[in-house]
């Protein structure tokens, strides 16, 4: 038997693997094996949703320049929301925004994401596909790269869908001091715009609820708007919040709570759109207690209340912002509202889950 030297020294070529069949394929488990098919998934619906430097690195791990002065912040979330398209995003851009805004509330610049995901065995690879496509944009449109990232295939019962985990890296500029336990009596309560949007967004979708007028998510990344606030009240600012599950209530009353103070509210002041606050009366909510993913309340000294409401109005996600409220000396820390009808009473924090899985 003759060998052909020549023949067998040569590098056998990698081969290619065939194009997963986004129309009409499903996750398998061997997606998530670590395997060839799991290399398929990463390159045809992971790698162009996301595609930047970082990630094309190809390691498990992201190397990232350190930016200069300043402190680092981060903050990690989990994403199970129910349905996993909604009216106004899905939870492929909901994870993106949830995060950013994390990372925007202590005042810092979203600077990089990295994405988990836990896939059902049996979820349609068009689906997929779609909602990865859907986090890499909304991520180009923030500015802020998934630089790195991990996926899971369980098998089918075990998730529902898709179930998405991310953290967030930014930097705060020197000088500057956002945290729950700095407002003080006097300083005013500012909420960036309507409230309870997303949570009836969910909910409609969910009971396939119609009304005459669409309601749609208020889904967005809010660290542009964070930037103009800065600028306008910086030193003055005391901290901010978005008031995601448990709604506004929830918010004001872990302010007060961290910073020992009491918060009153006017009913009057805080923007509810009509047609939400019909859903909330149907369904037997309280818009004070709906989740909201791009809204946000900040608490800043009194004397610098209206140029900061006036920072946010020219924004195109704060033209409803308002001051609501006060900070007041109370001991017991209570959140108080005076009703649009002249009484008053105790917001309190939600007791229960009034909606379940809705970021």
């Amino acid at each position: 038997m003759t060998i052909d030297i020549e023949q067998t020294n040569k590098t056998p070529s990698r081969p290619r693997h065939r194009k997963l069949d986004l129309k009409n394929g499903r996750v398998e488990l061997t997606h998530g094996a670590g395997g060839r098919a799991m290399a398929q998934l990463i390159a045809d619906i992971f790698a162009p949703a996301f595609d930047n430097a970082f990630l094309a690195q190809h390691n498990d791990q992201a190397a990232l320049p350190m930016p200069k002065g300043g402190r680092l912040v981060m903050t990690t979330d989990g994403y199970v929301v129910s349905p996993l398209f909604f009216p106004g995003g899905d939870i492929g851009s909901l994870a993106v925004h949830g995060t950013v805004n994390d990372i925007a509330m202590s005042g810092a610049t979203p600077l990089y994401l990295s994405a988990s995901w836990v896939i059902e065995e049996g979820f349609p690879l068009a689906d997929l596909d779609r909602l990865a496509r859907s986090m890499g944009e909304a991520s180009r449109a923030a500015g802020v790269p998934v630089v790195t990232g991990d996926t899971k295939v369980v098998e089918r019962g075990k998730a529902d869908g898709v179930f998405i985990t991310t953290a967030g890296v930014g930097v705060v500029a020197p000088g500057l001091d956002l945290s729950g336990d700095r407002a003080r009596p006097g300083d005013a309560v500012v909420l960036s715009g309507s409230i309870g949007d997303h949570g009836v967004a969910i909910m409609s979708s969910r009971e396939n609820l119609e009304f005459e007028t669409a309601i749609v998510s208020d889904s967005a990344a809010l660290h542009g708007l964070v930037a103009d606030m800065v600028a306008a009240a910086g030193p003055h600012l005391k901290l901010m919040r978005d008031p995601t599950r448990g709604g506004l209530a929830a918010t004001l009353n872990e302010v007060a709570d961290q910073s020992g103070v009491g918060i009153t509210i006017a009913e009057d002041a805080i923007p509810v759109k009509p047609e939400v606050a019909a859903a909330c009366e149907l369904l037997g909510l309280d818009p004070l207690n709906v989740a909201n993913e791009g809204k946000l309340i900040a608490v800043v000294e009194a004397s610098h209340a209206d140029a900061l409401v006036a920072a946010m109005r020219a924004h195109p996600l704060g033209r409803e912002a308002a001051v609501i409220g006060h900070a007041v000396a109370d001991e017991h820390r209570f959140v108080q509202m005076t009703t649009a009808f002249g009484g008053g009473r105790i917001v309190d924090w939600l007791a229960g889950e009034q909606l379940p899985r809705i970021c």
